[in-house]
C-alpha cells in the first residue's frame, strides 16, 4: 500500500492521493495505472504528471505561444467497467485512456501480478483492511465516533499492514514443504523480516520534504 487518504472519495481527495502517489515513487512513472470509472482520476493523473512543452513558432508576428502541458510518452492508464444484473457482475469491459492499446498490452505482457486490466487488488485490500478495522465492517456497533480517531486507525492499519503483516500469496518456499513468510515491505525489498507492531511504532518516523 502506496498511498493512503482517509475520507469520502471526492475530487479533491483523488487529486491529494494522485500527487501523494507521484511523490513517494519520486515522480517515476508506473508500468501500468488502472481505476474503475470514477471521472476525476484522469483530470488527476493529468495534472500530476503532464509536463510543460515549449510550442513550436509559426513565424508570424506577436507572441510566441505558450507551452503546452502534455503526458509523458511512457504513461498508460485503462480503466474497468462493469455491468450488473442486481448485485452479480456480468460483463467486465476495459478503456485505454492514456497510452494506445498496444502499450497496455505489453505492459500486461511483463507484469509479474496479471494478465488483464483489473481492479481485483485494491477490491482484495479493501476486504483484508475491514477484517482489521472493525470500525469499517458494514453494519457494525464498532463504527468511529470521531473522526480523528479514524483517520488514525486507517493510517495505522494500512500501513503496518506493509511490515507486520505476511501474506500468504507474497511467501517463498525455503525447502520441501517449508516456506517463509513474507511481508509487502520484504516482497518490495524495503524489510528482511516481518516485523512486531512494537518495531513497526516506534521506528523513528521522518516527515518528507516536500519540493518548493
Amino acid at each position: 500500500m502506496v498511498s493512503v487518504v482517509p475520507g469520502k472519495r471526492t475530487e479533491a481527495k483523488v487529486h491529494q492521493l494522485v500527487q501523494d502517489f507521484k511523490e513517494r515513487t519520486v515522480g517515476r512513472l508506473p508500468n501500468l495505472l488502472t481505476s474503475d470509472e470514477y471521472a476525476p482520476y484522469k483530470a488527476a493523473i493529468f495534472a500530476a504528471y503532464a509536463v510543460e512543452q515549449p510550442q513550436p513558432r509559426t513565424g508570424r508576428p506577436g507572441r510566441p505561444r505558450k507551452p503546452k502541458k502534455v503526458l509523458p510518452k511512457g504513461l498508460k492508464y485503462a480503466t474497468v467497467h462493469k455491468e450488473r444484473e442486481g448485485s452479480r457482475v456480468k460483463k467486465v469491459t476495459t478503456r485505454v485512456v492514456f497510452g494506445s492499446k498496444r502499450a497496455v498490452l505489453a505492459a500486461l505482457a511483463v507484469s509479474l501480478v496479471s494478465a488483464a486490466v483489473n481492479t481485483c487488488f485494491v477490491e482484495r485490500h479493501n476486504g483484508s483492511d475491514r477484517n482489521r478495522n472493525r470500525r469499517k465492517v458494514r453494519k457494525t456497533c464498532c463504527f468511529s465516533k470521531d473522526w480523528d480517531v479514524h483517520e488514525a486507525m486507517t493510517y495505522f492499519t494500512l500501513y503496518c499492514y506493509n511490515f507486520c503483516w505476511p501474506v500468504r500469496t507474497l511467501r517463498v518456499e525455503v525447502a520441501d514443504g517449508k516456506y517463509e513468510p513474507r511481508t509487502p515491505a520484504m516482497a518490495a525489498g524495503l524489510a528482511d523480516h516481518v516485523w512486531t507492531i512494537q518495531e513497526w511504532v516506534t521506528y523513528p518516523a521522518f516527515k518528507r520534504k516536500r519540493d518548493p
